[in-house]
């Protein structure tokens, strides 16, 4: 082909013949041809530019809207032929209303296009249907009028599975020309508008530039953008958004008229469109030129599979014919920085051993950090996702296994993914949710159909633990993508759900088979660093399983201690009022545990949203009983005086509730403070701290009651309609004059009426879609088994909460307490609480170390 000969990295002499249906050439040609490190001059640690990214990677500015990527250090992108082009646009006048479709045009556009299509005869390319049509006038760079891939779109009718998508001898654009691909990124999406896909597409526009703005990399530079793919996977044809599909036939990657729901009599999976693309869409539907070209593959699935279909798609289907370096996942919605895929990418190039890496998730605060101030719920994710970041992502990373590598923002080595020889690996294991949820798994139990609602936990746990390949996964602090999070009780307990789900029986799960880190082929000294991790999991999956009954016994013992003595917390109100404070309190946690546990049973969140914001409430404000009680405490232990405080060690030594409560106090919320301004980020401290303190308990009673009430429950939560609409009109098998055997197709060939659409998408933009009002599907009916076995969890789970409190709480253990564990100060201890806060204490500790040296690691380029 010519584009063999324009392409200066497509090496004849090293790769062999490409024809559809025969194998990619082997990876090693890859490693032969291009250097295992990109030793450019600016990548290097200590130079003025890693020095100045390290610097602005310390803020989240570059996450609020208003602040412009161009303030962000990138390479001057060379100057193109391409990027000259300013395209013409015809003006249609719009009208607001409801005659906004009449007044865009778009709807007449799409009635004139398909009324005057024509039949034409194609001839099978392999046995398969692939067309290649015209795109829009508008949207072709000048100086390129010769380049198919831009003048073109090529439309694929996929019969097959995914699994047999190379074996039926379908091909890619990508594989025809015989370039490599260094960089394979997948957009996953169901049902989002476009804006949220706007947002994460212009921000992958933006990383390509980068990339081809490097123009002193070995790797990279002005034809970077050939080793990079992006491919778009929607997840079922009628819930796709249609405006989405509108932003997408401006980039001239979809066009109406064109996708069959039948070739031949079989079926239609997938609807695939390649497409080199140039144009960059703003929301409203503005048009603009980009700084390079980016290939994009825009696979629109007939069904509704969910995203672990969309991702076989990408792995299985795809995969093998692009054969990649590494993969990156993004979800629709979410938005990276300008250099981050270039971030995670040079993870992988200077690392050989790393299997998988993942970036800095972070909360999109809105404008001006305006949904913080807004949105309590969204202020404490977003001191979720920060403490995450500086304490377990650090943490894990230096032992070499990250239990979770976020879909919303993750990149793997195709290499480590793929299956061995016996057909097993992580991607066997991966996707063998699939069949799990979708009704195909024989003798699956809930433990295992659970397990793989955390289906990139496993992926994780399967790369590290694959044999004799020696594989770590890593976190790539400067790497950041902002994402949306819940901002109403419904969504937030929901989304919720799953994750806890997942994750606690996937904690089991890498638990119980924590032996198979020894047949990794990890060096002795890694194999011994990964032990401790799984040791350390082990005693936090302790911590989670009982952390209803540990909340319930802090609150019990430090308001109970604190309301008995002489000096209660609550005598300003009146003498002698704090143990009446103490039953009303402690009855109402019991009373909000009751209707927690009835809402988790019988209803579905959307149904009682109101209830459950209640609790949330009225949880907060005996969190704030219990701080307050727990600070008094301290007040009593402590000298009133500046001559007790001169010998501080000897109090601490001698003053057991001082000791326990200020250590536990300084390793948990201390700790919080000083990592994070050792990160160099504590504005999440004074943004939203109160925030996740008042919700608190809700994330312990609410989501975690809430999520074992509804084990049986083993979806991920989106609608059940997967079935496929027959609109689209079907290929016919016709013999053609000289015998071969040809598809009868109704396709526009009219070049005006392509032209129109165009325009009509654009004009169509221009007008905000209207709010549509989400309607509740029906609840599906689950199997007996399952309910039963949801049942018996609970109460083992319940029961092993309830059998604590019940032993610590009781007379025989308070009377033990009170005989042997008194203070010098006269008031009693719990020597329960001791063990808890020394507990949490040390844990702490692991965490801040680990942090510590991911730091020291990073500075010196590990």
């Amino acid at each position: 082909m010519a584009y063999r000969q324009q392409d200066p990295y497509y090496d004849s002499a090293q790769s062999a013949p490409i024809h559809p249906g025969f194998p990619p050439p082997a990876p090693t040609i890859h490693n032969q041809q291009y250097p295992a490190h990109d030793n450019q001059w600016d990548d290097r640690p200590g130079s003025p530019k890693s020095v100045q990214s390290s610097q602005f990677h310390g803020s989240q500015v570059h996450l609020n809207p208003q602040y412009e990527m161009s303030q962000v250090y990138s390479p001057p992108v060379p100057s193109m032929p391409y990027h000259a082009y300013q395209p013409d646009y015809p003006p249609v006048p719009v009208r607001p209303g409801p005659l906004r479709e009449m007044s865009t045009g778009y709807s007449v556009a799409k009635e004139k296009l398909m009324k005057r299509r024509s039949v034409r005869h194609v001839e099978l390319q392999n046995g398969n249907l692939v067309l290649d049509v015209a795109v829009p006038t508008h949207i072709v760079p000048k100086g390129m009028s010769s380049a198919e891939e831009m003048t073109t779109m090529r439309y694929t009718a996929a019969t097959c599975d995914p699994d047999e998508f190379m074996r039926r001898k379908y091909s890619l654009r990508p594989y025809l020309y015989g370039r490599h691909t260094e960089l394979f990124i997948v957009m996953t999406m169901y049902n989002e508008d476009e804006v949220l896909f706007v947002k994460t597409m212009n921000a992958v526009i933006k990383n390509i530039a980068h990339l081809c703005g490097r123009t002193r990399s070995r790797t990279w530079g002005p034809e970077g953008w050939k080793k990079v793919v992006v491919c778009v996977v929607s997840d079922g044809r009628s819930k796709v958004n249609k405006r989405t599909l509108q932003v997408l036939t401006l980039m001239g990657c979809y066009q109406e008229g064109i996708a069959k729901d039948s070739v031949g009599g079989k079926d239609v999976t997938a609807h695939i469109f390649e497409y080199t693309s140039n144009v960059v869409v703003t929301e409203t539907g503005e048009v603009s030129t980009g700084h390079c070209p980016v290939q994009i593959i825009f696979c629109l699935k007939e069904q509704n599979k969910k995203k672990l279909n969309s991702h076989r798609w990408f792995f299985n289907a795809f995969g093998p014919l692009i054969n990649p370096n590494v993969c990156v996942l993004l979800d629709v919605g979410t938005k990276p920085t300008s250099t981050s895929i270039y971030e995670l990418w040079k993870c992988f190039d200077k690392h050989s051993n790393v299997g998988g890496a993942c970036g800095e998730i972070c909360v999109d605060t809105g404008r001006a950090c305006s949904l913080l101030l807004t949105s309590p719920l969204a202020a404490s994710q977003n001191f979720e996702y920060k403490m995450s970041n500086i304490l377990d992502k650090p943490l894990e990373s230096v032992f070499g296994y990250i239990s979770v590598l976020p879909g919303a923002f993750s990149a793997y080595r195709y290499k480590a993914l793929l299956n061995g020889p016996d057909g097993k690996g992580p991607l066997a294991s991966y996707f063998k949710g699939e069949a799990m949820h979708g009704g195909g798994a024989d003798g699956a139990g809930l433990f295992e159909r659970n397990m793989y609602l955390a289906e990139d936990r496993i992926l994780c746990f399967e790369i590290v633990t694959k044999k004799r390949e020696s594989w770590i996964l890593r976190y790539v602090k400067s790497a950041k993508a902002a994402t949306d999070v819940p901002t109403t009780v419904p969504e937030f307990i929901s989304q919720r759900r799953r994750w806890l789900n997942g994750s606690l029986f996937a904690s089991f799960h890498s638990t119980i088979f924590f032996y198979r880190i020894w047949t990794s082929g990890q060096n002795p000294i890694r194999m011994l660093v990964l032990q401790i991790e799984f040791i350390y999991n082990a005693v936090q999956l302790i911590f989670t399983w009982t952390s209803l009954a540990n909340f319930y016994l802090a609150f019990y013992f430090l308001v109970s201690s604190a309301t008995t003595s002489t000096d209660g917390a609550f005598n300003f109100l009146s003498q002698g009022a704090g143990q009446d404070v103490f039953q009303i309190f402690l009855k109402l946690y019991i009373g909000l545990l009751f209707v927690v546990t009835v809402c988790s049973l019988g209803n579905r969140p959307q149904g009682s949203k109101w209830i459950y914001a209640l609790c949330m409430v009225l949880f907060g404000i005996c969190n704030i009983i219990t701080l307050w009680c727990a600070g008094w405490t301290v007040y009593l232990a402590v000298p009133h005086s500046v001559a007790g405080w001169k010998d501080f060690p000897q109090l601490v030594a001698t003053n057991q509730a001082l000791r326990e409560i200020v250590i536990s106090l300084a390793a948990t919320y201390g700790l919080y403070f000083f990592s994070s301004f050792m990160h160099l980020e504590p504005w999440h401290m004074f943004t939203s701290f109160i925030q996740y303190m008042f919700l608190l308990p809700s994330y312990v009673n609410i989501l975690m009651m809430y999520a074992m009430c509804n084990l049986h429950d083993v979806t991920w939560g989106t609608k059940g309609d997967n079935g496929s609409a027959k609109d689209l009109g079907g290929a016919k098998k016709v013999k053609g004059e000289n015998g071969k055997y040809m598809m009868e197709v109704e396709i526009p060939t009219a070049r005006e009426d392509v032209d129109r659409m165009w325009a009509a998408s654009r004009s169509a933009l221009k007008i905000k879609a209207p709010e549509e009002k989400s309607h509740r599907d029906a609840a599906t009916k689950q199997a007996d088994h399952d309910r039963n076995s949801r049942t018996n969890v609970v109460l083992a789970w319940v029961g092993t909460n309830t059998l604590m409190i019940v032993v610590f709480t009781s007379q025989a253990f308070l009377t033990w307490v009170n005989t042997h564990f008194a203070t010098s100060q006269g008031s009693n201890f719990n020597p329960y609480l001791s063990f808890l806060f020394i507990a949490l204490a040390a844990l702490s500790a692991v965490r801040f170390m680990g942090s510590l040296l991911y730091l020291i690691f990073r500075l010196f380029g590990h």
